[in-house]
């Protein structure tokens, strides 16, 4: 699989990595045995990048990492996420303590002494401003609690703002055939500064793999279920924002760009890896199958001039006007 530098880490990641919300909830049950099985089916493969957080399933995605990685020789890169555990939910809890609590809490759930990564899980916009939390994690840095820190976004501003620390490594964000609006500044912006780039929900929660209708049904403890209007959490999270039956017209029609010998979510994918400044994209998977399929987007032929400009009509007559100037 390509590799590409993990912007200011220092590290080379492949351009597929492996997103593991669904193995600690919020997409219906993923049992143990499967979680293994993904886990270990992603990394022989080729997979060497892990994107995880604190609170899927309460640690438990930290803690099925920590079992699976157990027993190899080589180990990956695992990049978690710090900060949604705040309650309340606001900016003063970003303190030296809560992040410290947080940190070392992580490092406990995936049996490390250092965390590869560390990115701040899309906490509220004033604390991409603060410059006391950047140096609280510089100071984690410096005692060798965390190797590097990155900021996972919900918007470009966000993302732009983070940009202005020199400690941020990476940026996380959402990026997709239906969401494009990163392209425009924050992308450039994050290879001139050698920010890395981790693209999430690159599947838009499933759109995007041309599988769904208008009468596809969710289990209820599946954030496609319980978030349908950000009833939980920011709904740029499900389906990328996109209104479902929005996104379910529009997918057949990336499908039908997409052809026959191609599978739609491959395709998908392949799109984000081909946009400048993506070090990696972090689709999740719920078995073996679906990472296999992730995976063999990376060998895929970048998508024709002719597909590209469908794409974007299909942005700009479908979806455009319900996300671009909201994220």
């Amino acid at each position: 699989m390509e590799q590409r530098p993990l912007g200011r880490t220092g590290a080379e990641v492949g351009v597929i990595g492996l997103g593991t919300w669904q193995l600690g909830g919020d997409w219906g049950d993923v049992d143990e045995d499967t979680a293994a099985e993904v886990l270990d089916a992603a990394l022989d493969a080729g997979v060497t990048l892990l994107d995880t957080a604190d609170v899927y399933g309460g640690g438990r995605s930290e803690e099925r990492i920590r079992k699976a990685l157990a027993p190899r020789a080589d180990r990956p890169f695992v990049a978690t996420k710090a900060g949604r555990r705040a309650d309340p939910f606001e900016a003063a809890q970003y303190t030296q303590e809560n992040l410290r609590a947080w940190v070392d809490r992580s490092r406990r759930n995936l049996g490390v002494d250092t965390l590869d990564l560390v990115q701040l899980h899309c906490p509220p916009t004033a604390v991409y401003s603060d410059q006391r939390v950047y140096d609280t994690l510089d100071g984690f840095v410096a005692d060798g609690s965390i190797a590097a820190y990155g900021v996972s976004v919900e918007t470009v501003e966000e993302g732009l703002t983070a940009l202005q620390h020199p400690g941020v490594a990476t940026i996380q964000v959402i990026l997709n055939i239906f969401r494009r609006k990163p392209l425009e500044e924050l992308l450039p912006a994050a290879a001139a500064a050698g920010v890395g780039v981790l693209a999430r929900v690159p599947l838009a929660s499933g759109l995007l793999t041309g599988k769904y209708d208008e009468s596809t049904t969710f289990p209820a403890d599946d954030h496609r279920n319980f978030n349908r209007n950000g009833e939980a959490f920011d709904v740029g999270e499900t389906f990328a924002g996109v209104p479902f039956d929005v996104g379910v017209a529009a997918a057949r029609e990336v499908a039908e760009i997409a052809g026959d010998a191609v599978p739609t979510a491959a395709f998908a994918l392949r799109w984000v890896i081909d946009q400048p400044g993506v070090t990696t994209v972090i689709p999740g998977a719920r078995n073996v199958t679906q990472v296999r399929g992730n995976v063999a987007a990376a060998t895929m032929a970048p998508l024709s001039d002719s597909q590209l400009a469908d794409l974007e009509r299909v942005y700009d007559e479908r979806i455009r006007a319900h996300v671009h100037d909201r994220w």
